[in-house]
């Protein structure tokens, strides 16, 4: 059950990502911004039809392969959902929660029935193609029986919305310290989902009904937003505080290693209210400071109700939400110092716990169990480290099932208390957190996907011993990287050259995997930029990493959340450990099939064991294939 929960919460997680979008186009269309309807009505073109976006959402999510024929089946779940209970009844509204079992039903049948062989004279209606017909069959029979299930379930959802919302203090402070709590289990989302979409009934002036505490604090209803306002305080002054009291709690000689890290990531705090960044850092060397995060967090929701705050986001509780939204706030000001207040909080109760614990916070880890974690491995490292994590998990009868997201192993196991975790730090793996008797993370870094898809390989021929095992030692430590002059590295392809941080997606334009560039491309094929050799390609074909001779080592990642496309759009030119020179024709890739059905055709080139004081980045904007100088990197 675990297990099913998370794969809601791991679901939700796209769907909720269009609402900056959203929330964006509908506050600058707003009367007091812009006032322009046509842009206020493009956001809530999003807004209205959350249910149904979840409904897509979450069936690709669900399917083995994340599918688009998953997505259309949730789609047509939800109409047929929708259309049949207002056909009975019109009062039955289900909202997300309409959204949310169409997207699980529909996925759930598309990973039964996406192989379907039908005879002959129907076969056209076979496999992918049935999906969708099937789920709305079996919605049309959820539809009848929801007719008289649903009603009591929605009154029950209602009872307690109305207690929570009518709780008060007790009520937002249960709420922010269980948000912060389930986040390393990503069930937060799930109660995000119905905290903010569902909680709460306003009628706009057009009335129009709405739901939840984003979508009525957009729409101007004056009650809402004490469920959000106590989140500016924590992410906007106690986190970044938090990031202070680790670095002054930092080792002396270490101070240095971590300061630009945390710097980065408490400012992205700030800004954004992207938190994960800074609570992955001490939630798994120091759980006691997480539960600690989790109380403050609940406290600032009360502090910030008791003094009748009200303020709302559409993304997050960074700067960037506080100040779009600051119009449509009540006592906005107030949050202000409520915040650094709590920053001074965070940082005398961090750094205190910190010294007096001996807590193995950034920049405090023992000598012998700092791990130096590399986005680009060989095939035989690889295949090491995927040996040995499967019998540090407890071999393969242990294991039922192996997934990942952006830095974690997902695993669901038969007996979680035989794992050893000893053995796992040992290999590579950065934390580990036991969810229950049966499922478990492990925290791998951004090369997550390249060991999960070898333990994958792995289960399936019974997990030999590496044939190097006896020859290879792991490296663990940091490269010494050597120079690389302006004129050994040419531009691998016509494209503008962007800044990291603009790049979309947090992995990259954080620096998680190391500094770099990104690249708009213009062209047919990647080219080698440097001369050096092949030392991984990822089973899609659309990451190759190579090594100069020096032993700097260069990813080029060509799109973004392109490994979805399953090597659709990209002809690999060269094997792994191939030599190469500069131009020498590494990938074709078709940008017209990345451009649409990827989210970005962005190129990321990073320099996975290079540090960022070392790069230096000596062109912008648009530049031929083999132009040199436009980067290179000190000793």
């Amino acid at each position: 059950m675990m297990n099913f929960i998370q794969r809601i919460g791991k679901s939700l997680m796209f769907p909720i990502a269009t609402l900056p979008a959203a929330a964006l186009l509908l506050r600058l269309g707003q009367d007091d911004l812009l006032g322009i309807p046509l842009i206020a009505a493009a956001g809530d073109g999003i807004i209205g039809n959350l249910a149904l976006i979840f409904a897509i959402g979450i069936a690709m999510g669900f399917a083995h392969d994340n599918s688009g024929g998953a997505a259309l089946a949730g789609a047509v779940g939800f109409l047929v959902l929708t259309s049949a209970l207002s056909a009975v009844d019109e009062s039955i509204n289900m909202g997300v929660f309409g959204g949310i079992i169409s997207g699980i039903i529909a996925g759930l049948l598309y990973n039964r029935f996406y192989n379907i062989k039908l005879p002959d004279f129907l076969a056209f209606f076979g496999g992918r193609r049935f999906v969708p017909i099937i789920t709305a069959a079996t919605m049309t029979v959820l539809a009848g029986i929801l007719f008289f299930a649903w009603p009591p379930v929605q009154s029950l959802i209602d009872s307690i919305g109305n207690w929570v919302l009518g709780a008060g203090t007790l009520g937002v402070g249960a709420y922010g310290f269980l948000n912060r709590l389930l986040i390393p289990t990503g069930l937060h989302h799930v109660i995000n989902t119905v905290v903010w979409f569902d909680f709460g009934t306003f009628t706009t002036a057009s009335g129009e009904v709405v739901k939840g505490e984003i979508n009525r604090f957009l729409k101007g209803d004056p009650t809402a937003g004490p469920f959000l306002s106590g989140f500016f305080p924590i992410m906007m002054f106690g986190l970044p505080a938090a990031c202070l009291a680790m670095y002054a709690a930092a080792k002396k000689e270490k101070k240095a290693i971590v300061g630009g890290m945390l710097l980065s990531i408490g400012f992205t705090s700030f800004l954004t209210g992207i938190t994960e960044p800074i609570e992955f850092a001490f939630m798994f060397l120091s759980p006691v400071l997480y539960v600690v995060h989790a109380l403050l967090t609940g406290a600032s929701m009360m502090v910030s109700y008791m003094f009748d705050v009200h303020h709302g986001f559409g993304f997050s509780a960074g700067a960037i939400d506080y100040v779009l939204n600051f119009g449509l706030a009540q006592n906005p000001l107030t949050l202000l110092v409520i915040g650094l207040v709590f920053g001074v909080i965070y940082f005398v109760v961090f750094y205190f716990l910190i010294i007096k614990l001996d807590l193995k916070t950034p920049g405090r880890e023992d000598d012998e169990d700092m791990v130096e974690d590399t986005a680009v491995y060989s095939d035989d490292i690889v295949e090491v480290k995927a040996y040995h994590t499967i019998e540090a998990l407890g071999g393969l009868e242990n294991i039922q099932a192996i997934d990942y997201c952006t830095t974690r192993l997902r695993l669901t196991v038969k007996n979680s208390d035989i794992i050893n975790e000893k053995e796992l730090k040992r290999y590579g793996a950065m934390g580990f957190m036991k969810i229950s008797k049966t499922n478990v993370q492990v925290v791998i870094g951004t090369a997550v996907e390249f060991l999960a898809e070898a333990m994958k390989r792995r289960t399936k021929n019974g997990n030999p011993a590496p044939k190097t095992e006896e020859s290879m030692e792991l490296d663990t430590q940091p490269h010494s990287v050597k120079a690389l002059p302006a004129t050994d590295f040419h531009m691998p392809i016509d494209g503008d050259i962007i800044d990291l941080s603009e790049v979309p997606d947090e992995v990259f334009a954080k620096e998680m995997m190391g500094p770099g560039f990104g690249i708009m491309p213009k062209g047919k094929t990647i080219h080698s930029p440097i001369d050096g050799k092949v030392v991984s390609i990822f089973p899609t074909n659309h990451a190759i990493g190579l090594e100069t001779d020096t032993g700097v080592e260069v990813l080029i990642h060509v799109g973004l959340d392109t490994v979805k496309l399953n090597g659709k759009g990209f002809e690999l030119l060269v094997k792994n450990g191939q030599l190469i020179q500069r131009g020498d024709a590494l990938l074709n890739i078709d940008l017209d099939y990345i451009k649409a059905n990827a989210p970005s055709i962005v190129t990321p080139v990073i320099f996975t064991n290079v540090e960022k004081a070392n790069l230096h980045i000596l062109k912008k904007g648009f530049q031929r294939k083999g132009t040199d100088s436009i980067v290179k990197v000190d000793e």
